[in-house]
């Protein structure tokens, strides 16, 4: 039986861009090499997505690429399951059950619920203004996706942390009246990566456009490049690469030996920075390039993509009935 099992998944709210390789693909690549005979669960959390994103197609489209994207990634790595997040309507009874186990107060401290309404008040606006419900009852939905899996080890960006802490509360007090107890989620948090910068110098976010997409064209991946902001050293004299975004960009996807390279040649005053994103083009390029090959012939295929998930998807909903089950026996829904 396994010890571990692994779950976690990436909003449909934008392409796919670096910021979410480093933050949660290439950490549950990681797990997944290492804990090869486990169990492990990567979903698409489109219901997630529309507290959010509101237009269809928008959604559709986006539900693909993060589709392909995990596929491209995990593929020929055994004991994986691939399912959208709406496909599983288990997971949304135990939604709601899970709702009637969670104390109000728990969401009232939930970081990005304060941090919405801190903004509406600092505004002069009502304090719940543009705040849906899916928002503040977001880490429940979260929790259900963990505790219906008996997930218990969840790689997440640092921001997600406390979410799967509000899981942990919420399973204690279900475990109260478990016959079997469900198991405690671990946050598991890679701390190298913890900002993942943009094109601007801010954090990666859809929300700011300054991402680099995985998989774009080298037409909009070198015009995105091209607006990476730097300083004012002219051609000829050295550059900085401690304070310089191209440099930081290019050591996320560098190996040790082309950094090291790379920073000679900027300390060298060899180079300006036209040159060094043409460096960073290239690598970039390089980089993801085997995956980028199998993202587009899944796009380009969207019956085989369904496909695939659907088959997947079939075992996730196996697990998904039987632990759900146990629950509703135990809250006395069933007999």
């Amino acid at each position: 039986m396994s010890s571990n099992i692994i779950l976690t998944g990436i909003k449909p709210t934008g392409d796919p861009h670096l910021g979410n390789y480093l933050g949660a693909i290439l950490p549950a690549l990681d797990m997944a090499r290492q804990n090869a005979n486990e169990k492990k669960y990567f979903f698409i959390a489109d219901y997630h997505a529309l507290t959010t994103v509101k237009n269809k197609q928008e959604l559709l489209e986006y539900r693909h690429k993060i589709a392909a994207t995990w596929l491209s990634f995990f593929e020929g790595i055994d004991h994986c399951y691939f399912y959208f997040q709406s496909q599983i309507p288990e997971i949304f009874e135990l939604y709601w059950i899970l709702s009637c186990f969670c104390p109000k107060g728990l969401l009232n401290r939930a970081h990005a619920y304060k941090a919405l309404v801190a903004k509406n008040i600092d505004q002069g606006y009502d304090p719940d203004r543009h705040i849906n419900h899916g928002v503040f009852s977001y880490p429940v939905l979260m929790a259900a996706d963990i505790l219906l899996f008996h997930a218990n080890k969840i790689p997440i960006g640092p921001d997600q942390k406390q979410h799967v802490e509000i899981a942990i509360e919420i399973v204690k007090n279900l475990n109260k009246i478990m016959d079997k107890k469900i198991p405690l989620p671990e946050p598991i948090i890679d701390t190298s990566n913890n900002l993942v910068i943009g094109i601007d110098g801010q954090k990666m976010s859809k929300n700011y456009n300054n991402t680099l997409p995985i998989f774009s064209d080298e037409k909009e991946l070198k015009k995105r490049i091209g607006k990476i902001q730097t300083d004012s050293t002219p051609l000829g004299e050295p550059l900085n690469p401690d304070n310089c975004n191209i440099f930081k960009l290019f050591s996320y996807i560098a190996s040790t030996d082309e950094i090291a390279n790379l920073k000679q040649e900027y300390q060298s005053g060899t180079i300006g920075y036209g040159h060094a994103k043409k460096y960073l083009l290239s690598a970039y390029k390089s980089y993801f390039e085997s995956k980028k090959n199998k993202y587009d012939a899944y796009m380009a295929n969207k019956a085989s993509l369904e496909h695939a998930l659907n088959t997947s998807s079939k075992s996730v909903k196996e697990i998904a009935n039987a632990h759900l089950k146990d629950i509703k026996m135990a809250i006395g829904i069933l007999a």
